[in-house]
C-alpha cells in the first residue's frame, strides 16, 4: 500500500476514538451523527488543508454551506461561512458584490484548530465600514501595514486565515454577496506536488479533524452537567474559538424526557440580529431545512410586552415559539445577540407537557 495513504488512514482511525469518550451518549442516533460529524470535519479538513493551501494564490471556500453540509462549533443556520488561507507576509485585495444579506463581517485570524483548537483574532472589518458603489461592488485591502486610503482588514505577521460571515434574516429570499481575493505581491516559484507535500497536507487535514472534534467535545463536557440552565460562561471562551467580537454568545446543554418541554423567557434588546438554535451533542445545528429547530429576529413572534418565549419540545405545545427536538432527547444549544445595546440572560424551566 502507498505509505502516504496508509499513514493517513491510520491517523484517521485514531481520531475516531472520540466516539467512545465517557461523556458521549451511546444511543444509535448520537453515534450515527458522530460518525457523520467526523466525515464532515474530514471534508472541511481536506478542502482547506489539501486544496487551496498556497497563500500566494488564495481562494474563498465555503465548506459549511447548505450543499457541503459541514457543521462546526455551533454553526448558525443563517450564516454563509467563507474562508481563505492567507499569510501575513503578503498583501491582499478582496473584491465583491454586496448582495442583500443584512450583515457581512470579515475577520483575520491565526487558525490553530489543528494545534490546540483555538482561533486567535487579529483583525475585523464590518461591511458597514466599507464603501459600496452604485453597482453594489466593494473592495478592501488585507495586510499588516495600513493602506494610505480605503477600507482595511488588519493582518498580523502570523495571520493565516481570513474568515467571512454573511448573516441572513430571511435566508430563502436574500442574496449573498460574491467574493474574490488576490495576492498583490506573490513571490517565489510554483512547485509541483510531491509525495512529501501531499503527506504533510493530509496530516494537517487529520489534525484539523482531531482539533475541531476535541475542542467541541470539551464544550459538551463543560455544558453537560448544567443541562437546561442558561448563564454567561464568559465571552473569552467563545471568542478564543473564532467567535465574532460583535456577537454576545450564550451556549449550553439541554436534556428532556418525551413528555417534557424546556421553556425559555427573555427580554429582547435593541440589536441588529438575534437567534436561538437547537443542536445535537456534537454542537451541530439540527436539520433546519426539514424541521423547525431555530428562530431569529425575522421569524420570532414576540409577546405583547416585547419579550420572547421559546418552547423546546418534541411536540408543539400550542404556545410560545416552538423549537422541535427532531427525535433528539439531548444536545447543545446556542443563542446570539449581535450588536446589542444590552445582553439579557434568559430564564428557563422544564415543565411537563
Amino acid at each position: 500500500m502507498n505509505a502516504t495513504w496508509e499513514k493517513f488512514c491510520a491517523d484517521l482511525l485514531e481520531v475516531g476514538k472520540i466516539l467512545e469518550d465517557d461523556i458521549v451518549p451511546q444511543d444509535p442516533l448520537t453515534q450515527a451523527e458522530g460518525v457523520r460529524y467526523l466525515s464532515r470535519l474530514l471534508r472541511y479538513g481536506t478542502i482547506n488543508s489539501v486544496e487551496f493551501t498556497d497563500p500566494r494564490w488564495p481562494s474563498f471556500t465555503s465548506a459549511p454551506n447548505p450543499n457541503m453540509m459541514t457543521k462546526i462549533g455551533a454553526d448558525n443556520p443563517d450564516n454563509v461561512y467563507m474562508r481563505a488561507n492567507v499569510s501575513g507576509s503578503y498583501r491582499y485585495r478582496v473584491t465583491g458584490t454586496r448582495g442583500t444579506v443584512p450583515l457581512i463581517t470579515f475577520g483575520s485570524r491565526v487558525n490553530r484548530y489543528h494545534i490546540d483548537g483555538t482561533m486567535l483574532q487579529t483583525g475585523d472589518l464590518h461591511i458597514h465600514d466599507v464603501e459600496v458603489d452604485e453597482h453594489g461592488r466593494f473592495e478592501f485591502i488585507a495586510s499588516v501595514d495600513e493602506p494610505a486610503d480605503g477600507a482595511w482588514l488588519p493582518l498580523s505577521p502570523d495571520s493565516n486565515l481570513i474568515s467571512v460571515r454573511q448573516t441572513h434574516q430571511d435566508r430563502r429570499n436574500e442574496v449573498v454577496g460574491e467574493l474574490s481575493i488576490e495576492c498583490l505581491n506573490p513571490d517565489g516559484e510554483f512547485k509541483p506536488l510531491d509525495p512529501d507535500a501531499v503527506g504533510e497536507r493530509l496530516t494537517k487535514a487529520v489534525e484539523v479533524v482531531k482539533g475541531m472534534s476535541e475542542t467541541f467535545l470539551e464544550w459538551s463536557r463543560k455544558f453537560q452537567p448544567r443541562a437546561n440552565e442558561i448563564f454567561d460562561w464568559g465571552q473569552d471562551y467563545f471568542q478564543d474559538a473564532g467567535g465574532d467580537p460583535t456577537i454576545f454568545y450564550l451556549h449550553g446543554y439541554w436534556k428532556l424526557a418525551e413528555d417534557e418541554a424546556w421553556v425559555i423567557e427573555t427580554e429582547v434588546p435593541n440589536c441588529e440580529y438575534f437567534n436561538f438554535v437547537l443542536q445535537n451533542f456534537w454542537v451541530e445545528s439540527l436539520d433546519y431545512d426539514r424541521a423547525n429547530i431555530y428562530l431569529n429576529n425575522h421569524t420570532a413572534k414576540l409577546n405583547d410586552d416585547g419579550t420572547l418565549t421559546i418552547v423546546v419540545a418534541a411536540k408543539d405545545p400550542g404556545y410560545g415559539n416552538w423549537i422541535d427536538t427532531d427525535s433528539h432527547r439531548e444536545g447543545t444549544w446556542a443563542m446570539r445577540w449581535i450588536k446589542a445595546d444590552s445582553h439579557p440572560i434568559p430564564t428557563a424551566k422544564v415543565v411537563k407537557l
